[in-house]
């Protein structure tokens, strides 16, 4: 009986996901779809499974995973889209926290480390743009499978350079960001003196053949790529991708409070802060921590495993493709210290925290997707009767959202999408969009211009957006 008792101790940080299970997928069921979640590769697709655009590079992306997540929601809008989409990106996250354990173990981390590093990890909040997202399963897939990578890499002897590219080409075709594994692994191995300095000039040379490889995959098969504006380097861009990246990787306060205009409240992002920072003092405060060998090998590989989407677009979902770089770095803080007992303290604080900041966010986000859905029924509602073409005017807000905790309205409705899925795709078939600028007179604008639409036969009736209020025009004989 002691013996069990000892066990369970030594795993209660699994225990405690486990138990986290239902909580999670009940919260993340009831978050509806919003902004580029109704536009992705995972949002409802309706055409035949064999065909390019569901194996090969077909737009911005190589993701054929994804497309395949599309097709099989499509199947059934109503019943699979969110559900379908939240069950992966959750079951997703709960891996690779598992994952984060096994890996700390094999790493030669205290089990009292890796039982406080998964579950920092698990509840941080930077995961949850990731983790309540409708479509981030790449995200979470493509660490989860980056881990794998790893584990692949240093525990395989035989075969060990042909299972080890294989996964990190899984890992690519989750996101793009996982070819970076192809680096990480042996960095990784040689900061920690599982491989040699010999074997790690051999195994990084491999890596950057790999990467080449993949390149040159592209430019062999068959493909159709867009290249969008915002994909495009820009040193200032890269500047603020800098930025975004070091604050939402090390600095936990609620994110809501402090950078989201309509709803900024300071001192409670300052308690959110305060609360937070004496566990994080502790590990990231030890001057003799950033000495080491490994603690250098793991920022770099960090700045590796992010370096994607800093130089092309970054925004708190990003995140998570460095986090368990950052959860290794908290893990060679704790074990500094001989005595827990301050960290034990600062740690129950910064759950504590935590979930304050866990629970607001996911309020937030369900929030924003009934917004969409309200959005929605009102369109459908105000437009009585089916048709087949809508000409779409936003009204400009004049605040920006905050990742897909908090979305402008126009966003949360999809640019009209979320009409489709209330009709269960049936209707509107076309919807073309145009935005104009708020000001004083802008909604006589949108009316004036919406009746200027219906003049052209193409369009049968005008939704005008202006906050969360849908105006319909119809011409009377429609």
């Amino acid at each position: 009986m002691q013996n069990r008792y000892r066990q369970l101790r030594e795993y209660w940080s699994v225990i405690l996901i486990i138990i986290f299970i239902p909580i999670l997928l009940f919260v993340t069921l009831q978050i509806l779809p919003t902004h580029d979640d109704w536009t992705s590769s995972t949002s409802p697709d309706f055409t035949p499974f064999f065909t390019k655009e569901h194996f090969l590079f077909y737009g911005y992306h190589w993701r054929p995973f994804d497309t395949w997540i599309g097709y099989i929601v499509g199947r059934n809008p109503q019943l699979l889209f969110p559900a379908f989409n939240h069950c992966l990106v959750v079951f997703g996250h709960i891996i690779c926290a598992f994952l984060l354990f096994r890996l700390l173990i094999n790493l030669d981390f205290k089990k009292n480390t890796a039982n406080i590093v998964t579950v920092f990890f698990f509840l941080n909040p930077a995961v949850l743009a990731s983790v309540l997202a409708v479509d981030s399963q790449n995200q979470v897939f493509s660490l989860a499978f980056g881990i794998i990578s790893f584990m692949a890499y240093t525990n395989i002897k035989k075969g060990k350079y042909i299972i080890w590219p294989l996964l990190i080409f899984i890992t690519t075709l989750t996101k793009e960001n996982g070819l970076m594994w192809s680096l990480i692994c042996p960095l990784l191995a040689f900061g920690f003196d599982i491989i040699a300095l010999k074997t790690f000039k051999k195994d990084l040379i491999i890596g950057f053949a790999i990467i080449l490889a993949y390149f040159t995959l592209i430019f062999i098969l068959p493909k159709d790529i867009t290249i969008h504006q915002e994909y495009v380097p820009e040193s200032i861009k890269i500047v603020k991708n800098v930025i975004k990246f070091l604050f939402s990787s090390f600095i936990t306060i609620d994110y809501v409070y402090l950078l989201h205009s309509p709803k900024r409240n300071l001192l409670f992002a300052a308690i959110s802060f305060i609360l937070a920072l004496p566990f994080l003092f502790f590990v990231f405060g030890n001057i003799k921590l950033y000495k080491q060998k490994k603690t250098i090998c793991i920022a770099i590989c960090l700045l590796i495993a992010v370096s994607p989407h800093l130089l092309t677009v970054f925004s708190m979902m990003h995140t998570y493709a460095g986090l368990v770089f950052v959860a290794l770095l908290v893990a060679l803080g704790i074990e500094k210290y001989n005595n827990l007992k301050h960290i034990s303290v600062t740690f129950i604080l910064y759950i504590i925290c935590a979930l304050l900041i866990d629970i607001h966010l996911t309020q937030e986000s369900i929030l924003s997707g009934l917004t969409g859905k309200r959005m929605a029924e009102e369109a459908i509602r105000k437009t009585d009767n089916p048709v087949n073409t809508v000409f779409l005017i936003i009204i400009e807000e004049n605040f920006t959202k905050l990742s897909s905790f908090c979305t402008v309205p126009y966003e949360a409705f999809g640019w009209g999408l979320a009409a489709k899925y209330e009709t269960n795709y049936k209707w509107p078939i076309i919807i073309s969009d145009t935005i104009i600028s708020r000001d004083k007179n802008a909604y006589l604008k949108a009316v004036e211009l919406g009746k200027k639409a219906l003049q052209n036969e193409t369009y049968k009736c005008v939704w005008i957006v202006n906050h969360e209020n849908i105006d319909v025009i119809r011409n009377s004989e429609n």
